[in-house]
């Protein structure tokens, strides 16, 4: 499954401890940058969002715990789509047919 984890630091979250967390998590291998899809952060810094890939939603549980004092999570299942034109043709095939 693939995972929309949006995150955003708690007020009392500095930088220094965002950074020793990650640190010494991958250290203990809990990371799993295997999984890790995409790695976003947005403009000012303070939030962002991961594209995570696991097989069972416990597996993600398990990577976002170690970080649930530092950051809030909201965590969403997402599908990810064909491209672009394989989706405009298939509404145009569900056009052509009269099809909802």
């Amino acid at each position: 499954m693939l995972w929309y984890c949006r995150f955003k630091w708690h007020s009392h979250t500095t930088a220094e401890a965002l950074r020793r967390r990650i640190l010494e998590q991958d250290a203990a291998g809990t990371n799993h940058p295997e999984r890790i899809r995409g790695w976003y952060d947005l403009a000012g810094g303070g939030a962002g969002f991961m594209l995570i890939e696991t097989d069972e939603p416990r597996e993600l549980t398990d990577m976002l715990q170690p970080y649930m004092d530092l950051l809030t999570w909201d965590v969403h299942a997402v599908a990810e789509q064909p491209s672009y034109e394989a989706i405009v043709e298939s509404f145009r095939q569900k056009a052509a047919e009269g099809a909802d």
